[in-house]
């Protein structure tokens, strides 16, 4: 055999004088019971400042309540829209297929139920050949100086 076959190992219980942490109501009465020397210690929070922080944040946001929706289209950029796209002769859905969008999108814009989007009305102004950004909604878009 060899030299770690015949060690011994000898198993031994806890040690008594170490504390040990009891959660329960019958364990501690136990130890009382055994004469065992019982001490109790307060938990302390590490954040005690900032216990009630949250709490005061989530009631201001409560109070706070106004939340503006966001923009819509106006109502002219869609007229001018429907009123381009007509000029023009095609349809909601080709003109969305011009655009590379959805006719749903094309559709919210004239009703005027879309969040604008400058990339989206660029790529219309540009089919239509009509302005629909800034003064002048609906005039010819002119490309260039102006003379």
């Amino acid at each position: 055999m060899s030299d770690w076959d015949t060690t011994t190992t000898i198993l031994r219980k806890r040690n008594p004088d170490k504390a040990k942490v009891t959660r329960s109501q019958a364990e501690l009465n136990a130890a009382r019971r055994a004469g065992a020397a019982v001490s109790t210690e307060k938990k302390v929070l590490s954040n005690a400042g900032h216990a009630n922080t949250d709490h005061r944040r989530i009631a201001k946001l409560d109070r706070d309540n106004d939340v503006a929706p966001p923009p819509r289209v106006d109502v002219s950029v869609g007229k001018a829209i429907s009123q381009g796209r007509l000029a023009k002769g095609i349809t909601q859905k080709d003109l969305a297929q011009v655009i590379n969008e959805k006719p749903q999108v094309v559709n919210e814009y004239e009703s005027g139920k879309a969040i604008p989007n400058q990339q989206v009305l660029g790529k219309m102004e540009r089919a239509l050949g009509i302005k629909l950004r800034g003064k002048d909604i609906g005039s010819p878009l002119t490309f260039g100086k102006k003379k």
